[in-house]
């Protein structure tokens, strides 16, 4: 029984190959070999698991729910109060597990896992591509707001902390907000 031969392959070669691969992957050009086959051989040659490309599409039709509710979204006029400024405003009611002057934490009406929990500052910042530089404090305060959220949960083994911006995003509600998910695996790639 003979073994198997060992090559070795300086990273910088394996990064190389996996920048080509995934660039030529974005643009949609295969130079010399088939998808499958680059897949194989960079899966072998980095001595991952799995495949190194996935076949998904780049563009959407646009048939997914999360898609539609976006487009929506950004039709919408944000002159009127939305969901989450009645939430604030206490038109609406929340069940609110977090609160103090500049935001506030509520469990999410519809979870995609067993914790989900939405953080949303008081100030009406549509989206964080809006926000300004002036809103660093306020944008740090979220996210520390996200962490003692999740301690208050006992997400021990792990959250995740997602912020959708504009269409593409699928932003469904133009008030910057923050999901801390958790309670389950949580699966890469997110979208």
């Amino acid at each position: 029984m003979s073994l198997p031969r060992v090559v070795w392959v300086p990273r910088a070669v394996i990064m190389a190959l996996r920048r080509l691969a995934t660039w030529s992957w974005k643009q949609g050009q295969f130079p010399g070999f088939r998808t499958a086959l680059c897949a194989e051989r960079l899966a072998a040659v980095s001595r991952t698991s799995g495949p190194v490309l996935q076949s998904r599409p780049l563009t959407s039709d646009g048939s997914s729910s999360e898609e539609k509710l976006a487009a929506e979204a950004s039709r919408r006029s944000r002159d009127k109060p939305n969901v989450f400024q009645k939430i604030i405003d206490r038109e609406i009611k929340a069940d609110t597990i977090y609160e103090d002057e500049q935001c506030m934490a509520f469990r999410d009406v519809n979870p995609v896992a067993p914790v989900h929990i939405i953080v949303i500052p008081r100030k009406p910042i549509p989206c964080l591509s809006e926000s300004s530089d002036a809103d660093a404090p306020l944008l740090g305060h979220l996210m520390t707001v996200a962490r003692k959220v999740a301690a208050l949960e006992e997400l021990k083994d792990g959250f995740r902390i997602v912020l959708n911006d504009g269409r593409h995003g699928s932003q469904s509600i133009y008030h910057l907000h923050v999901h801390v998910i958790g309670g389950r695996q949580m699966r890469w790639p997110p979208g």
